[in-house]
């Protein structure tokens, strides 16, 4: 998909198209996703399985010995997955 208008039927003739992303984008405002960090980290280590899953337990987390990192309280990973912004 070259850009948004190879889905419209008939491009007005006051509309330029570029294949140049830059050219493209002029004029948009500027998006900034700011990261965001952890407000603390901590390592555990266990000696076993059995303490291990003990933790787990406590927590209400699935761990394995593969697990390398977990947030708490657990993460939502998909509560915005189905949000869409749609200009009709």
């Amino acid at each position: 998909m070259n850009n948004l208008l190879d889905f419209m039927d008939e491009v007005p003739p006051e509309i330029e198209t570029s294949n140049d992303p830059v050219v493209e984008w002029k004029n948009m405002p500027e998006f900034v996703s700011e990261k965001v960090e952890a407000y603390s980290k901590i390592i555990v280590r266990f000696d076993n399985e059995e303490d291990l899953q003990e933790f787990a337990k406590m927590i209400g987390q699935k761990l394995t010995n593969k697990t390398k990192s977990i947030w708490h309280p657990q993460l939502d990973r998909g509560s915005n997955a189905g949000l869409r912004y749609v200009d009709k």
